[in-house]
Parts: structure tokens; C-alpha cells; sequence
């Protein structure tokens, strides 16, 4: 329930005691430098929730006005929310939580985008540092706790070397290899004064990530693509993180070779280019796996060789085939499969140098094999492998997905999803043209990360539409979020395929455990139309399939609304094509009947 005015007039009116730490002092204190710090690195939005370790930092914000403070219902969602807002920008994304549960809340959200390289800086409120170590309240071990889910992190106990450290945090944060930076601040660092001075660069000895590949390497790598027979080229989330995308549709069309993204590359290439071959992996398409498994050079761009995109790597060793990997950790390169040209460096340097090479090179691809690879290619194409059966009776999870692309495909629209089969679906069937349009948990699967992906970025892009495609069981992870987006007025569109289970737990339950579906049923769901009214939305329950298509325009219409469709799905049906776990990718079921 709102505040009445009268209220609110008389809580502003009730004069807080006096202190002895009002600023009569020149020097700021160490919430304020915090603050300067972040106006210093052009912050626009900070996502949190406040306590006691941080309230000295919230009153900071309280006198400023050039960042705006969004309140969130659980820090996991600040973190969320923040990482969605850098996934759309390519911006840091910032978070500011209070210490123990605080942090402890926090660490899902971290390790999220941890696992998806995205910058991001979390500031974490500490206990006073006379009190560390002493189990004091709300205490805990932030740095140990966070240490294997962040790029760094920083335990400040000098508030003379606060600025320093958050300039190192941002440089961290969004240099080399992205990731999230922890800074934790004790209560008193928070408080005590120091001189303000925030250094416009920043040299690190021990911290000097490459940026240019090898040229020797690049040499190799260009001879090899030329040669090759069956070529391929294989990208992931790092050519989207380096800004890369322009490259990598440039050296395609060089080339005219086939591409395929993983899950996280999604945008990179045109959805809607012919030599696009769709997303690999276990839920890939059957002309993208097939090619990967019988090419006999492959280029990989910032893309990890991952189990659910290779499925068995004994399996795919077993043909014979050249690789490149390029990628900006070296740490990622011949990881799970071996590589044999490795070319550590920034993408879009490497994939520059790439095109540069080749338009210089005497030699030129053969169009003869190539020729036939393609007439391979397409052979596999026929398959069609994502095709399903349309029902007049049951609403097709696919067909949601397809009628929302159908609606916004020449609009500047933006897709989240949380995980599991609406997951799936929603890479398969929606079209994504350009990068940064799919926001999506890929290495750790976080489900609920979908809603608050969607307030971030609708604050970064309130022209955009921003939908929320996830599950009965996905959505009511962070749902109390919906309260944020009526506070802060992000309409978001949530689309929730409704099947009533935790439908890939039921999926692999069906195909793996003789359906035995313990524990995937969800009983006692809530009214979700009644549930986003009563949080000041509208709500829509869609139940027949001609009312799909009217239901998603109904929403798309209400630009300044959050609309909740609430859109029973059949319960039976299946994510194809499917590579079983231990099985190699050109392994695949392309439905029931190869069960």
C-alpha cells in the first residue's frame, strides 16, 4: 500500500539528531568518495538493498542526484537486475548489498554472471574492521565466500585507498576477459575522511590481459581456413561481449563459410543469413551438429568447447579435424578438446587481422569441395528438425514463441528468459537479428534471473519492448520483483508458458528415469493473473490457441503497463532435437519416435 502524502510529509519533517560526523569537514567521508567514484565512471543506475553495514553509503546517495537507486524485493535481483542492465549496454553493471545475508543473497546473482564473463561491480557492506573476524552481526567472510565466483575482489580497510580500488574495480571488471569485481566496505571505512582523488588511467603490474593475437598465429590460422574442405565457423558469447559482431558477419561473407553460435552467441549473425546453420549443442539444431561433427577445419571465436555444446568430447575427438580457438583467456583454450592453432587475444583485434590476412592471400577458398559441403549442408537442412505439430485443442509452447517473433521481428524488442524448456524454445523459435537482444543465464542456469533481466534493461532502454519469456517455476523464483517494476515503472511483457511442471526436470524424468516425475509436478500454483493485479498489473490468462496471437497483441499495445500472460501450455510436450548427456552431438533425437 502506497504512502499517504500526508505521511510522507510528516516523516520528512521529523529532524534526525544531530551528529558529530555531519560533513564540516573539507574531506569527504568514505561513503561519499564511493559515490564520487562511481558518478567519476558515468554510474546511471545501482541496484540494492539497504542495512545496517551500508546505511552510511545510502545516505551518500540520499544527497546526490546524478545516480538513481533502484529498491529491489531480494539482492539477489540487484545483481540480476544489474547484470541484465550490462548485458543490453555493454556497460558495468552495478550492485550495492549490505553485509552477511546481505552478501550471502548476492552470491547467486555473482556467480551468475561470473560464469557469462559480464562486468559487473558489486559493492558489499562489511562490519566495522575492529569487528572482522569476531562473528560479529550480520558478519561474514565476503572474500572467501565470493573468492571462486568473481574475476577479484577487494577488502577494503583504508578509506585512503577506496578511490584506488574502485578504479582498479571498474578496470578489472570490464577489461580482458569480463567479469564480476567485489569490493567489500567495512562500516567505518564508510565513514571516516580522506582526500578525494580518482586517477583518470590506471596501470596494474600484475594485471595486463592481451589485447593483440599472435600474427605468426593469425598466419597459420588464415592458411589453414583456406585450405580447408569442410570448413566451419563456430562462435559464442565472447564475440558478443567484445563488440565483435560486425567482424564476424564480415569474415562469414568473406569466406561464405557456415556459422553456427552457441546459446550465449545468439545475435551475433543474422538469424535470418543463409549461412547461418542455427544454435549447436544439445538442444541445437541438426544441420548445426552434424556440421560440427564432419567439418575438418573449425574456427572457434569466444566460445568454450562446453559439455552441453560438444556432449562427448571422446565422441567428437573421433573425427579427424583442425582447430583454431581464438579467445581472450588463455585459461579456456584446449580445455576440454585440443586445439591446434591457439590464438590468445581480444576478438574483434583477431577477427580484424583475420579479414585483413585473407584479403590479402593469394590463395582463395576451393568453391569446388566447398561447393559440396554446402549441398552436404543442406541435405542435413531438409531434416527440419524443429518442426512440431500445431494443436486446435492445446496451446504449442513453440508456436508462443513463434507468434511473438511474428509480432516484433521489425520492432527493437528485447527477449530474457530464465531456464529450462521455455528456455530452449525461445532460442530456437525466436529469430534474434542483432546481439545483445537474448538475455539468458547460459553457464550456471540460474532460474529467476528472467524478471529481473527485464527491469534492468528496460531502465537502460525504456523504448524498447523488454518480454520475459519462463515458467510457472522459473517466475516465482524472484516474483516479488513485480512490486519493483510497479515502483519504478519498468513495463515489462512476462510471458510464462504455464505446464504445469518443472517441464526439463519432468523432460530428462520422461527420457531418463522411466517416468518417474518425482517431484516435478507444481501443485498449488497461485492465480497469476489475480497475483500481478494485486501488485498494480494487469494480468492475462490465455487457455486456447486462437487466443495466443490477440493476447500477445493486447500486451504489446499497453506501452506503459507490466503485463502478466499467464499461457497454458501442453504439459507432454518435448524439447527437440535432444542430445542425451554422454552421448556425442551428431547423436541426436530429433523426437519421440527415435526414443
Amino acid at each position: 500500500m502506497d504512502m499517504s502524502a500526508a505521511e510522507v510529509k510528516r516523516a520528512a519533517s521529523v529532524q534526525p539528531p544531530s551528529s558529530s560526523h555531519s560533513s564540516h569537514t573539507t574531506e569527504p567521508n568514505g561513503s561519499e568518495i564511493l559515490v564520487r567514484c562511481l558518478q567519476a565512471e558515468g554510474v546511471k543506475y545501482l541496484w540494492g538493498y539497504p542495512g545496517g553495514a551500508v546505511l552510511y553509503i545510502y545516505d551518500a546517495l540520499y544527497k546526490q542526484e546524478t545516480i538513481e537507486h533502484v529498491l529491489v524485493r531480494h539482492e539477489q535481483a540487484a545483481v540480476h537486475a544489474a547484470d541484465g542492465y550490462a548485458r543490453a549496454t555493454g556497460d558495468v553493471g552495478v550492485a550495492l548489498v549490505t553485509s552477511g545475508p546481505g552478501v550471502t543473497n548476492a552470491v547467486t546473482g555473482i556467480a551468475t554472471a561470473y560464469m557469462d564473463s559480464i562486468p559487473m561491480v558489486i559493492v558489499t557492506g562489511q562490519v566495522p574492521t575492529p569487528a572482522i573476524g569476531l562473528d560479529a552481526f550480520q558478519e561474514c567472510d565476503t572474500v572467501g565466500i565470493t573468492r571462486p565466483i568473481v574475476k577479484h575482489n577487494f577488502l577494503v580497510k583504508d578509506v585512503r585507498e577506496l578511490a584506488l580500488t574502485m578504479k582498479k574495480a571498474f578496470h578489472i571488471a570490464r577489461t580482458g576477459r569480463p567479469g564480476p569485481v567485489v569490493v567489500d566496505v567495512p562500516k567505518d571505512v564508510s565513514l571516516k575522511t580522506a582526500p578525494f582523488h580518482y586517477p583518470e588511467h590506471i596501470e596494474m603490474r600484475s594485471y595486463n590481459p592481451v589485447k593483440k593475437g599472435h600474427g605468426g598465429q593469425i598466419r597459420k590460422a588464415v592458411q589453414l581456413l583456406l585450405g580447408a574442405k569442410r570448413p566451419y565457423i563456430y562462435t559464442g558469447g565472447g564475440v558478443i561481449l567484445g563488440e565483435a559482431c560486425a567482424e564476424l558477419r564480415e569474415l562469414v561473407h568473406l569466406l561464405g563459410y557456415p556459422c553456427t553460435n552457441t546459446l550465449m552467441g545468439l545475435g551475433a549473425i543474422d538469424a535470418a543469413d543463409p549461412q547461418f546453420l542455427g544454435m549447436l549443442g544439445m538442444h541445437g539444431t541438426y544441420e548445426a551438429n552434424m556440421t560440427m561433427q564432419g567439418c575438418d577445419v573449425l574456427l572457434a571465436v569466444g566460445a568454450r568447447f562446453d559439455d552441453r555444446v560438444i556432449g562427448n568430447p571422446q565422441h567428437f575427438a573421433s573425427v579427424e579435424r583442425k582447430i583454431i580457438h581464438v579467445d581472450i583467456d588463455p585459461s579456456s583454450i584446449s580445455k576440454r578438446v585440443r586445439v591446434d592453432i591457439p590464438i590468445v587475444g581480444d576478438v574483434k583485434d583477431v577477427l580484424q587481422e583475420l579479414i585483413a590476412q585473407i584479403k590479402e592471400a593469394q590463395a582463395k577458398p576451393d568453391k569446388a569441395a566447398l561447393n559440396a559441403w554446402w549441398s552436404q549442408v543442406n541435405e542435413w537442412r531438409k531434416r527440419d528438425c524443429l518442426a512440431y505439430k500445431q494443436s486446435s485443442e492445446v496451446i504449442k509452447p513453440q508456436y508462443v514463441v513463434d507468434t511473438l517473433w511474428q509480432l516484433t521481428k521489425d520492432s527493437d524488442a528485447y527477449v530474457t528468459s530464465d531456464v529450462g524448456q521455455h528456455q530452449m524454445w525461445a532460442a530456437q523459435f525466436y529469430r534474434f537479428r542483432e546481439p545483445r537482444r537474448w538475455i539468458n543465464s547460459g553457464g550456471l542456469g540460474t532460474m529467476g534471473v528472467g524478471l529481473p533481466y527485464a527491469m534492468g534493461i528496460k531502465l537502460a532502454k525504456p523504448d524498447s519492448d523488454v518480454f520475459c519469456i519462463t515458467g510457472e517455476g522459473s517466475i516465482q523464483m524472484c516474483i516479488q520483483e513485480l512490486s519493483t517494476c510497479q515502483q519504478y515503472k519498468t513495463p515489462v511483457k512476462i510471458v510464462s508458458l504455464n505446464n504445469r511442471y518443472l517441464g526439463m526436470v519432468r523432460q530428462w524424468q520422461e527420457l531418463d528415469y522411466e517416468g518417474r516425475y518425482s517431484h516435478s509436478y507444481m501443485d498449488a500454483l497461485p492465480d497469476f493473473v489475480k497475483l500481478a493485479e494485486a501488485y498494480g498489473h494487469v494480468g492475462l490468462l490465455v487457455e486456447r490457441p486462437q487466443d495466443v496471437e490477440p493476447a500477445l497483441r493486447e500486451s504489446i499495445k499497453l506501452k506503459d503497463r507490466t503485463v502478466f500472460l499467464d499461457i497454458r501450455t501442453d504439459p507432454t510436450e518435448n524439447v527437440w532435437p535432444m542430445v542425451q548427456t554422454g552421448k556425442g552431438i551428431s547423436e541426436m533425437l530429433l523426437g519421440s519416435e527415435d526414443l
